[in-house]
C-alpha cells in the first residue's frame, strides 16, 4: 500500500495508462475524456472521466474490467488519477474508437447524416444489427447491460466496416440518453434513477438507431423529452416513432418487434443473430381500450390507463385528490369501460384509510405509488414527483438532491410495497428483503450513519465526499488514509477532528467489521474525551488492517487533537513523557503505537494508584494537622511551645501543597 509521501501519480490510471490532458476527446457523453497510452507501449487508449456527482458503474467494471469484447469499447481498467492542470477525478479507459461516430447529436429541425448517407436495409442488418446484437449477447452472459446505444455512440472504422458499440461505463447507466433512445418507462424516470435495465432496454435502443440510420435524420427532433413520452405512451413506441415514415424492405416489422412496450416481448440478441428469425419477426399485435373521452390531469389528457399512469405520476397533488375523490375509477369504470381495474384502484383508495394511521401525507403518497403501479404494470415506481427503478436508488443518492424522498422511501419500505402491486413482474420477496436491509443500514445511527452511509454503500466507487480531503479523490480505504495525511499539511485543518459524518460514513461502508462500535457512538453531542478518543482508535485500526505505510502528517494531526486525553491523566511527569513519546511516534507515522501510549492499561492503572496514594498522604497531613490543633489548649501556658507547634503545623500544611501540585498539576 502507497504511503503518505506517495500522492496520486500525476496523469497516471491504475498504475498502467497515462492520459494526456493536452490531448481531450470530445463526444462521449458531454464528459471530458483524453488521449491516453500504456506505460510499456506505444498504443493510444481513451481514457473518460466521470463527471462530480456520478458514480461510475462498478457492476459493470468489475465484470468486464480488462475482459475484451469483440465490437465493444469495453473497459480495460479504471481509477482515480489527477492530470496536470486539472481537479483529481474517476477515470475509466476503454480502447479508442476506430473511427468517427456515425452521427453527431443532432439539433432540432437538422437532419443528422445528409439524404444520400441514409442506410440501406443490407447495410444496417450486417453492419450495424448484427454487430451490436453480438456485443449485448457476450454482455448479457456476463449479466451487464450497456444502456448507451445511439449513434453518437457507434463508430466505424471505415463505411463497409461493422459499428463498434462505444462505452458506457463512467456514468450512471442511461443518464445520458435522449428520451428517443429509451422505452417510455425508462425515459420517464430521473436520469440517474434509470437503474441497469435488461437487455431488452438494449434492444429497445438498438431499434430506434435503425429508424434513424434508415430515415437519415432524427424523428421528433423538435419535441421535448417529456412530450416524446407521452407521445410514446399514447400511440405506443413505433407508431410514435415511425408511424408516418416508410421504412425499406421488411425492416418494419423487425424494429416493431425490438420498440414492444413490453420488454418481455421484445427478441434477444442471439434471435437478432438469425437472419431468417430477423426476416420473420413480427411484434404481437397489441389492443390498447381507448377511452372515448379524455381524463383531464393538470396539463395532461389521459386516454388510457397507461397514460392515466403517468400523468397522476407526473402531478401527484392532482392526482391525489383525484383518486381519493373516486374519479379515476369512476372514469375507468363509465368512460373506459374497465370495470375490473376500476375496482382495483377503487381498493386502493380504500387502503388509504389503514395508511392514514402513520400519518396524512405518507398515506397519500402510498395511494399515488399503488394507483399509478395497479394501472400501470410496466411504470416505474412514482413517489412525489419522481419516478426511477429501484436499483437506481444508489446513484440517485450519488446526486444527491433528492435526500427527503429518498429518507422516506427507505424508512417506509416503499419498495416491498410498490413489488406488491406489480401483478408478478417484480420478485416481491427479493425486493422486500432489500427494502428491509436498506432500512436496517439507514436506521444505524451515529456519526456517519443513515443515508450518508447507504450511499456510499451503494455507489462502491463513489469517493469521499468529505471537506477534509479537500479535492483529492479517496475511493478506498488506503486512500481515505493518504489523503487525510496530505490534507494534514495544511495547518489550519488540524485546529478540527480528523474524522466528520462523510468519513464516517465511508469507514462504515467501505471498511470490514469492527469499527462500528465506535463511530455509531460518536456523535457531535460525544464528550471531548470520546472525540479525542475514537479517531485515533479507528485510523489506527485502519492502518494495521489495510498495512499502509507511515502516516506522520496524519500522526501529528491525531496527537493535536489528543491534548484532552493527556489532560485525563493526573501525574505531571507521567503526562509529560506521553507527550513526548507521542511526538516521537506520531513522526514515525505510527498510529497504532500511539494508541498504546493513550490506551495502556497498566499505565492508566498506575496514574490511578498514584493518586490514590497522594490521597491518602494528604489525609495523613490533614490528620496530623487536626491532632495538633486538638491539643492546644492543654498546653495554652506554653506560649513558645504554642508558636513552635503552630509553625509546625503551617509548614506541614505548606509542604503538602507543594508536594500534591508538584506531583498532579
Amino acid at each position: 500500500m502507497p504511503g503518505s509521501d506517495a500522492p496520486l501519480p500525476e496523469g497516471l490510471i491504475a498504475g498502467l495508462y497515462k492520459a494526456d490532458p493536452a490531448r481531450p476527446v470530445s463526444g462521449f457523453d458531454g464528459a471530458s475524456a483524453f488521449v491516453a497510452r500504456g506505460v510499456d507501449a506505444a498504443e493510444e487508449f481513451l481514457a473518460i472521466e466521470s463527471p462530480a456527482g456520478m458514480a461510475p458503474r462498478a457492476l459493470a467494471l468489475k465484470a468486464l474490467a480488462n475482459q475484451p469484447i469483440p465490437g465493444l469499447m469495453a473497459p480495460l481498467a479504471h481509477g482515480p488519477a489527477k492530470l496536470p492542470g486539472r481537479r483529481p477525478a474517476y477515470y475509466v479507459v476503454t480502447p479508442s474508437p476506430p473511427g468517427q461516430s456515425l452521427l453527431g447529436r443532432s439539433l432540432p429541425g437538422r437532419s443528422l447524416v445528409p439524404p444520400s448517407r441514409a442506410w440501406s436495409e443490407a447495410a444496417l442488418l450486417a453492419l450495424v444489427l448484427r454487430p451490436v446484437a453480438a456485443a449485448l449477447e457476450r454482455l448479457a452472459a456476463r449479466g451487464v447491460t450497456h444502456r448507451a446505444i445511439r449513434p453518437d455512440n457507434l463508430f466505424q472504422a471505415a463505411p463497409d466496416e461493422p459499428v463498434v458499440l462505444g462505452p458506457a461505463w463512467s456514468t450512471p447507466p442511461a443518464s445520458r440518453q435522449p428520451a428517443l433512445y429509451e422505452p417510455p418507462y425508462v425515459a420517464q424516470c430521473r436520469a440517474s434513477g434509470r437503474g441497469e435495465g435488461g437487455i431488452a432496454e438494449d434492444i429497445y435502443a438498438l431499434g430506434v438507431v435503425l429508424i434513424v440510420l434508415a430515415l437519415g435524420r432524427e424523428p421528433l427532433a423538435d419535441e421535448e423529452p417529456e412530450a416524446i413520452v407521452r407521445r410514446k405512451l399514447a400511440l405506443g413506441s413505433f407508431a410514435a416513432i415511425a408511424a408516418e415514415e416508410r421504412l425499406p424492405g421488411e425492416l418494419s416489422g423487425l424494429v416493431r418487434a425490438m420498440l414492444a412496450e413490453d420488454p418481455g416481448q421484445r427478441p434477444l440478441p442471439a434471435e437478432l443473430l438469425d437472419p431468417v428469425f430477423a426476416r420473420g419477426r413480427r411484434a404481437p399485435h397489441q389492443f390498447a381500450r381507448r377511452a372515448p373521452e379524455p381524463l383531464v390531469v393538470g396539463a395532461h389528457e389521459a386516454f388510457l390507463p397507461r397514460s392515466l399512469a403517468h400523468a397522476l405520476a407526473e402531478t401527484p397533488q392532482v392526482g391525489i385528490r383525484l383518486l381519493r375523490l373516486g374519479v379515476v375509477d369512476r372514469w375507468l369504470r363509465r368512460s373506459l369501460g374497465d370495470p375490473a381495474l376500476a375496482q382495483a384502484v377503487e381498493q386502493v383508495t380504500q387502503r388509504r384509510a389503514r395508511d392514514a394511521t402513520e400519518g396524512e401525507e405518507r398515506a397519500d403518497a402510498l395511494l399515488l405509488m399503488r394507483a399509478v403501479a395497479v394501472l400501470d404494470p410496466l411504470a416505474p415506481l412514482a413517489w412525489r414527483g419522481i419516478s426511477f427503478w429501484p436499483d437506481g436508488l444508489g446513484p440517485m443518492l450519488a446526486e444527491g438532491d433528492a435526500a427527503s424522498p429518498i429518507a422516506e422511501i427507505i424508512e417506509t419500505e416503499v419498495l416491498a410495497a410498490w413489488a406488491a402491486c406489480r401483478a408478478g413482474r417484480e420478485p416481491s420477496a427479493a425486493l422486500s428483503m432489500e427494502a428491509r436491509r436498506l432500512r436496517a443500514l439507514a436506521q444505524r445511527g451515529g456519526l456517519g450513519g443513515g443515508l450518508k452511509r447507504l450511499g456510499y454503500f451503494l455507489n462502491p466507487l463513489m469517493s469521499c465526499r468529505s471537506p477534509l480531503i479537500g479535492e483529492q479523490i479517496a475511493v478506498t480505504i488506503p486512500a481515505l488514509l493518504t489523503a487525510l495525511d496530505g490534507s494534514a499539511a495544511e495547518p489550519d485543518r488540524r485546529r478540527d477532528p480528523p474524522m466528520d459524518a462523510e468519513i464516517a460514513a465511508f469507514i462504515l461502508a467501505r471498511a470490514p467489521g469492527g469499527l462500528e462500535a465506535d463511530l455509531t457512538r460518536l456523535a457531535p453531542s460525544s464528550e471531548v474525551l470520546e472525540k479525542a478518543l475514537v479517531p485515533l482508535r479507528v485510523f489506527a485500526a485502519l492502518q494495521v488492517s489495510t498495512r499502509a505505510g507511515p502516516l506522520p502528517r496524519l500522526g501529528r494531526w491525531l496527537a493535536t487533537q489528543a491534548e484532552p486525553l493527556l489532560g485525563s491523566w493526573k501525574e505531571r511527569s507521567r503526562r509529560k513523557t506521553m507527550q513526548e513519546q507521542l511526538s516521537a511516534l506520531a513522526e514515525r507515522g505510527d498510529l497504532a503505537a500511539m494508541l498504546k501510549v493513550v490506551e495502556d492499561p497498566s499505565a492508566r492503572a498506575r496514574d490511578a494508584e498514584g493518586l490514590k496514594e497522594a490521597e491518602r498522604t494528604l489525609r495523613g497531613i490533614d490528620d496530623e494537622l487536626a491532632r495538633i490543633a486538638s491539643g492546644a489548649p492543654l498546653r495554652a501556658e506554653k506560649a513558645r511551645q504554642l508558636g513552635q507547634e503552630i509553625a509546625a503545623g503551617a509548614g506541614l500544611a505548606a509542604l503538602s501543597l507543594t508536594l500534591v501540585m508538584m506531583a498532579f498539576g
